[in-house]
């Protein structure tokens, strides 16, 4: 009877403080956010100022650096008022006065995620984009830089292929449509084509965390070739994720080719079986995203007819897109091979001889094999 009334004690107890720990971490939140807010507006204030002064006096550049040192000498203890500082302060405010619907709203984001959108983007629609992103989704400074390199509003702007509109209800299909991306960039990954399935779906593991970066927010993952039994056979979904925002299971089936129709077939069947076996009473229908190489749109389209799980269709790319300058000025593949063979060059990993005065060209493998050669020779 003292067993379970101590049962009962130390269970009300591990209540009690799992409530306080909360109270505590909600208010170290908002003091913070509060704190920021204010630091915001202090930054706006002295542009403001600056801004005024200037344009009232005639003041130029020498006032923002005097009056960098004579703060720094008044507030020695406080970071923030180097004369570079105090001129990204003069473009925040100039950036932001004809726009008060944006005024606030970076106030709710810290001082660093607000530079890199001042330096970085210029359309104003598109910096409205990240900046509610980053007070959505919590973007750090990297994740926010990454997906602007990753073109996260262009792809909003895409059309993506999916059946979401026709088999989840509005508002979700409308949040599974912002959740999944058009292409998916697997930079990160160091491979190169042509690769199998499997390695993929390896290197994608092994580099998890920048995946789910890529991914976006609120992919928490479960499992590569997640085991579904019917009856006395097995079936096998390369990655399977859960999406805490959209509350469902997210299957990821990796094809290192172009789409073909009967990859819905068989998504469409992992479906039935994810929210049949595995699926919670109260979660949402699991949805499912084809990554391939390409797709053609009607192909797909055609392929999605008749389908009643919700499917995307995505493709990635293992490489940045090269801004078209620079693109127009390296040699394709095919040029690069020809000049190979006209300086009758032989790749290292062909058996080639790793001496600088017979390479021309190494990739960045083939760099590490030299590397590697080289160093159990004892020549490094």
């Amino acid at each position: 009877m003292a067993n379970k009334k101590e049962a009962i004690v130390k269970s009300d107890y591990l209540q009690f403080l799992k409530e306080i720990k909360e109270k505590i971490i909600s208010a170290h939140v908002s003091a913070y956010r509060k704190l920021n807010r204010d630091l915001i507006r202090l930054y706006w204030e002295i542009g403001e100022n600056i801004v005024e002064r200037q344009e009232k006096f005639g003041w130029g550049r020498s006032v923002v650096e005097k009056l960098s040192n004579d703060l720094r000498k008044e507030f020695s203890a406080t970071k923030g008022y180097s004369a570079q500082n105090l001129w990204y302060m003069r473009q925040f405010y100039l950036e932001y006065r004809d726009f008060p619907n944006l005024q606030q709203l970076v106030g709710e984001i810290p001082w660093g995620q607000n530079l890199v959108m001042l330096s970085r983007i210029k359309d104003i629609k598109e910096r409205e984009f990240y900046i509610r992103g980053t007070i959505q989704f919590g973007w750090s400074r990297n994740v926010l830089v990454h997906q602007i390199e990753a073109e996260a509003y262009k792809q909003t702007k895409i059309k993506k292929m999916h059946n979401f509109p026709k088999t989840l209800p509005a508002h979700l299909a409308e949040q599974a449509d912002l959740t999944m991306k058009d292409t998916y960039t697997l930079d990160f990954l160091d491979i190169a084509e042509p690769i199998s399935e499997r390695k993929m779906e390896r290197e994608l593991i092994s580099n998890l965390k920048n995946f789910i970066t890529e991914l976006g927010l609120g992919f928490c993952f479960i499992g590569s070739q997640y085991s579904l039994r019917l009856k006395d056979k097995e079936y096998y979904i390369d990655l399977l994720f859960f999406h805490r925002r959209l509350r469902c299971l997210v299957a990821f089936d990796l094809k290192i080719g172009e789409f073909k129709p009967e990859y819905a077939g068989k998504m469409n069947f992992y479906l039935n079986l994810l929210d049949d076996l595995v699926r919670l009473p109260e979660e949402n229908p699991s949805i499912g995203i084809i990554l391939c190489k390409d797709r053609d749109r009607l192909e797909v389209e055609y392929a999605m007819r008749g389908i009643r799980k919700p499917i995307g269709v995505s493709k990635y790319r293992l490489t940045k897109k090269l801004p078209k300058k620079f693109a127009k000025s390296l040699p394709s593949p095919e040029e690069l091979k020809k000049g190979l063979e006209i300086h009758h060059v032989k790749p290292v990993a062909e058996g080639g001889k790793d001496t600088p005065k017979n390479i021309r060209v190494i990739s960045a493998r083939h760099h590490k094999i030299l590397h590697k050669r080289r160093r159990e020779r004892g020549k490094i």
